[in-house]
């Protein structure tokens, strides 16, 4: 039996304004809140309290991993007899998000100091521009696969969020951790019909990914730093890594299935579930631990 154990994190007054990783409530700079300095998040005290009085969790009778994170906070601890393992899922979307915001905030300061008095009618009159709205519909897809898979996955995986690469400017959307390996998985919020097509000649193949008109292969291309990442990881664990782009979406042809390209599973939220849980090479504890390890060498963004 294990349950959950306290966090190690400082109870601190905010020197600037920020916000609550869990909830996303505003904490202005004088608050008391709860800082984690591993994942650079903060918590308010309302999601701490609530984190701090989960009721403890337990094996289920078939060896699922059963209800090891709660899908409420960020922060979780799961204690397997004398050891403590630590796990800071993150937020889906999250950074995508602060970005948009980013970006969105500096072109309405740019229009405040062009038209001044005029501001208001001009930004009621234009939009943001596809190059500002497109992070904030990529945090939207990112979003949606997370609690589609959290959903359909339940207590037999546990999902990390947003994950930041060391020494890389990049993100990985989504790890899943279950009984068949570790899945890393992009998620595309994209329209369109998804379709393999081989656009070569009668004397050489050449496949690639389309949704609608676009060729979307290096999206298949771009997983293989992600994977080597989450590899470098698991350095010494003898774990099975898969790869996955997710349109949360796109349109599918009746009938129509997903498929793998250059190793790439490419599915629907529904589908790229179904696949996490086909097989079970992993039990219980390895979860944990590779849980763990993922949650500390790629962390919360």
């Amino acid at each position: 039996m294990f349950g959950r154990r306290s966090v190690t994190i400082k109870h601190r007054t905010l020197r600037k304004d920020d916000s609550c990783a869990v909830c996303f409530a505003e904490t202005p700079a004088g608050a008391k809140a709860w800082w984690d300095s591993e994942a650079r998040a903060v918590i308010c005290e309302s999601c701490h309290t609530d984190a701090g009085t989960s009721s403890p969790t337990s094996q289920s009778p078939n060896g699922d991993v059963e209800s090891l994170i709660s899908g409420n906070h960020t922060v979780a601890d799961v204690g397997l007899v004398s050891p403590e393992f630590r796990v800071v899922t993150g937020v889906a979307g999250r950074s995508a998000y602060n970005e948009f915001e980013r970006l969105h905030n500096a072109r309405e300061a740019r229009i405040d100091a062009k038209f001044g008095r005029m501001a208001r009618v001009v930004k009621f009159l234009t939009d943001d521009p596809q190059s500002i709205t497109a992070w904030k519909k990529g945090s939207d897809g990112e979003m949606k696969l997370a609690s589609s898979l959290e959903q359909s996955l339940a207590d037999r995986a546990i999902l990390l969020h947003d994950r930041r690469v060391p020494k890389s400017s990049g993100n990985i959307d989504h790890v899943v951790i279950a009984g068949s390996g570790v899945w890393v998985v992009d998620a595309k919020n994209y329209t369109g019909l998804v379709r393999l097509r081989d656009v070569g000649s009668w004397l050489k193949e050449d496949n690639r990914l389309y949704v609608g008109r676009r060729d979307c292969t290096k999206l298949v291309n771009g997983m293989s730093w992600q994977v080597q990442a989450v590899t470098k990881a698991l350095s010494g664990l003898e774990v099975p890594v898969f790869s996955a782009v997710c349109f949360t979406d796109a349109e599918w042809k009746l009938f129509a299935k997903p498929f793998t390209l250059k190793g790439v599973y490419v599915s629907g939220p529904v589908a790229l579930a179904r696949k996490i849980s086909e097989t079970s090479a992993l039990g219980v504890e390895q979860v944990r631990e590779i849980a763990v390890r993922l949650s500390k060498a790629l962390p919360a963004k």
